[in-house]
């Protein structure tokens, strides 16, 4: 089933919406394969998201140690003028509380 997370401002936090479910969470770690999904054609109001197949790879609020097993290399840029992403697909992100995207490596 296709994940859809994005930021919802108005109350500063993270949102993943799928068909059946949607939750909320003040940051996310994405431990799995993503890409990105434009709504370009929308007249008003045109949106990106990161979008994930894998629940289990979705962990919210993750706690600082588990964090802390990655290196953040890269933020993912959202360009809400344009309706494009800086990097389309990739494995591994944190979304900070903050509202900062990171793309993450995992430390060997």
């Amino acid at each position: 089933m296709k994940y859809k997370i994005y930021r919802c401002n108005c109350r500063k936090l993270w949102s993943v919406q799928s068909r059946k479910e949607k939750f909320t969470a003040e940051s996310i770690l994405l431990n799995g394969k993503w890409n990105t999904e434009l709504k370009s054609e929308r007249r008003l109001n045109p949106r990106g998201f990161v979008i994930t197949n894998h629940t289990q790879d979705i962990i919210p609020n993750p706690p600082i140690e588990l964090v802390n097993q990655f290196t953040k290399t890269s933020k993912l840029i959202y360009d809400k003028n344009s309706v494009d992403f800086n990097i389309k697909f990739g494995e591994y992100l944190f979304f900070a509380n903050d509202g900062t995207c990171y793309l993450l490596k995992k430390e060997s």
